[in-house]
């Protein structure tokens, strides 16, 4: 599949698209933690992340920076305004998502197919699941974390994260990532690009299929992984530094979540009006000369 032109970003469209990334799934992190859990035996059910957001933004525009800003908006948004950040501990899952959520984009090359949307959002929430499950096993495995296990159930660990696997993948895969995402992408396809200035994507972004499955990127995401289990694994140890568990917010009650959602939709908004100016400038621009 040939790379093309118009998938080619200049420094500001990048920016705009990190932002826009960060601040919108950083917001839809936030309302999450206002939904409600609930717990059958050992196995938590909840809505982890709203994953049709950052899969809908990195099959629409470039992988890599939507990826990243999904990611940076978790950890702003989701973890160090709502003081629960856990230090180095965070980069296991930094990594993780963010890798998961660029192979996803990368394997979309037609957005007016819906069986490619389907398969990318399945495999993109699969892969960060699937870490995810590896690294919990990993450290009851090694002893670095006790074993909750379950009465007359042998080998629960590996029974609780295969049960959670699954509650994962339908709740967070499919019902608000695969559904969703299949009706939003073909609607905004074409439509919300030209309010950053960009070009509809057209094939994969910088990269055929024989260079992202290429013996460089799978060494180099199998590091990406290796660090964040080893991250991890530290944190368990109480081996962490960067922790910002601040007591003070405690004092402002359930009500002070309600700042850091605003800090988003503000930043939100801010990303979507500086598009449409640098946008309007640049037509400005090409009027003139034409004139």
């Amino acid at each position: 599949m040939s790379t093309m032109k118009r998938n080619e970003y200049t420094q500001s469209q990048k920016m705009m698209v990190f932002i826009l990334s960060m601040s919108l799934f950083g917001l839809a992190n936030l309302f999450t933690e206002l939904l409600p859990e609930f717990t059958l035996g050992p196995v938590e059910i909840s809505i982890s992340y709203l994953a049709f957001i950052p899969l809908t933004l990195v099959m629409l525009f470039n992988p890599l920076y939507a990826a990243f800003g999904a990611s940076v908006g978790e950890i702003i948004f989701g973890d160090l305004l709502l003081g629960d950040f856990g230090g180095l501990g965070e980069l296991e899952g930094f990594i993780q998502f963010t890798l998961a959520m660029y192979i996803a984009g990368l394997l979309v090359t037609n957005l007016n197919s819906r069986r490619q949307i389907a398969v990318a959002a399945l495999v993109g929430v699969m892969i960060d699941q699937m870490l995810s499950t590896i690294v919990d096993v990993g450290k009851v495995w090694f002893g670095i974390e006790e074993l909750e296990a379950v009465s007359g159930l042998p080998a629960s660990i590996l029974a609780i994260e295969g049960v959670s696997f699954l509650t994962e993948m339908v709740i967070s895969g499919v019902l608000f990532g695969l559904i969703p995402a299949l009706y939003l992408i073909p609607r905004l396809y074409g439509k919300i690009e030209p309010l950053l200035g960009i070009e509809p994507r057209e094939g994969r972004v910088n990269a055929s299929m024989t260079e992202w499955v290429s013996v460089r990127f799978v060494i180099a995401s199998i590091f990406l992984v290796f660090v964040g289990l080893v991250s991890e694994f530290m944190a368990e140890m109480d081996i962490n530094f960067a922790v910002w568990e601040p007591e003070f917010l405690e004092q402002f009650g359930e009500g002070y979540i309600w700042l850091p959602i605003s800090a988003a939709a503000i930043l939100f908004i801010v990303a979507v009006a500086g598009a449409k100016k640098v946008t309007g400038a640049r037509r400005l621009g090409k009027n003139d000369k034409t004139a």
